[in-house]
C-alpha cells in the first residue's frame, strides 16, 4: 500500500509549516466513519477508504516527530519516516478488535522513526545490542540537553532504568560524541533487529499501553507459530541467536556446537530467518 498509495502533501518538499498546516486541515474521523473505511479498505481492497484513514491521521505523525527533534535530524525527513509508519498500521488495522486506529498507528509511527534515527545519527557503536538499543533511547528521552550529568545524576538515572552507573555514564559519552559515525558496518549481524521491541516508554497513555499490550500478544502468537514449524535445528539457532534472555549466541559458538562451519550456521539463520518472514506475512 505504500507503494499504491499516495497523498495530496508531502512533507519532504515544499514549505514544511505549509504541509503541517495542511496536515491539520484534514478531519479527524469518528469512531463509526473510521471503522467503515476500514472495513472497505480490509475487505474491498478501496484505496480510496485507505487514503482517507491516513489523511485524518497525519497530524498524529507531525506530533509524534516532533517529539524526536532533539535528535538533531530534520523535522521533515521524521514526518517523512511516519507516515511510511502509519500507511503500515493503516495496511494491518483491524477495526474488529475494539482498538482506534490512532493507539494501534502510534506503534509503527514510532518504529520507523526509530529506525531512522539508529540509521542515521552520528555515534559509533550506539546499537552493538539490544541492551544497549534500550539505553540509547530511554536515556535521551529521559536526559536534557547535552550537557554532563553530576554523579548523583547518573545514579538516579542508573537506578531509574535499572542498568549500573557506569553503563549510563558510558553512553551519556557516546551520546555527546557526535563527530564519530553511528551506521552499523556491513558486518553488523545485529544491524537489522526492530528497536521498537525494546524501546521502552515510561509515560504510556492507556490507549499506548493497550495497543502495545495488543500488538505484543499478536507478535508472540506469529512468532511460536512460525517458530513451530522449522526444523529443530533451525528453530534452536534462531532461538540462541535472537531469543535468549541471558545473551545471543555467535556463529562461531553455535558452529563449534553442531560441529559445523560458522558459514553454514549463517546460510541456515538466513534461510529459517525468510521462511520465518514469509510466514508472518501470511499471518498479518
Amino acid at each position: 500500500m505504500t507503494q499504491a498509495l499516495t497523498l495530496p502533501v508531502s512533507a519532504a518538499v515544499g514549505n514544511l509549516e505549509s504541509y503541517i498546516q495542511a496536515a491539520n486541515r484534514f478531519p479527524l474521523l469518528k469512531e463509526q466513519e473510521e471503522r467503515e473505511l476500514a472495513l472497505r479498505f480490509r475487505q474491498e481492497g478501496d484505496l480510496e477508504a485507505a487514503r482517507g484513514l491516513v489523511l485524518s491521521h497525519l497530524r498524529l505523525v507531525v506530533a509524534v516527530a516532533r517529539g524526536y527533534l532533539g535528535y538533531g535530524l530534520p523535522h521533515a525527513d521524521l514526518i517523512q519516516e511516519g507516515n511510511v509508519g502509519l500507511m503500515k498500521a493503516v495496511k494491518r488495522f483491524d477495526p474488529d478488535r475494539g482498538v482506534r486506529l490512532v493507539s494501534f498507528a502510534i506503534h509503527w509511527i514510532k518504529a520507523e522513526i526509530h529506525e531512522y534515527i539508529l540509521r542515521n545519527w552520528r555515534l559509533v557503536k550506539i546499537a552493538t545490542t539490544k541492551a544497549q538499543r534500550k539505553l540509547f533511547f530511554n536515556l535521551r528521552s529521559l536526559k536534557q540537553g547535552f550537557n554532563t550529568m553530576t554523579g548523583e545524576e547518573v545514579g538516579a538515572m542508573a537506578r531509574q532504568l535499572g542498568v549500573k552507573p557506569e553503563e549510563v555514564r558510558e553512553m551519556e559519552m557516546r551520546l555527546n560524541g557526535r563527530d564519530i559515525a553511528m551506521e552499523a558496518g556491513a558486518d553488523d549481524e545485529d544491524e537489522s533487529f526492530a528497536p521498537i521491541a525494546y524501546l521502552a516508554d515510561p509515560a504510556d497513555e492507556p490507549s499506548e499501553a493497550l495497543e502495545k499490550r495488543e500488538a505484543e500478544r499478536l507478535q508472540d502468537e506469529g512468532l511460536k507459530t512460525a517458530l513451530a514449524q522449522l526444523d529443530e535445528r533451525s528453530r534452536r539457532i534462531i532461538e540462541r541467536r535472537w531469543l535468549a534472555e541471558d545473551g545471543t549466541a555467535t556463529l562461531h559458538e553455535l558452529a563449534g556446537e553442531y560441529g559445523v562451519s560458522a558459514e553454514r550456521i549463517r546460510q541456515s539463520e538466513a534461510k529459517a530467518m525468510q521462511k520465518m518472514k514469509g510466514l508472518l506475512a501470511q499471518a498479518a
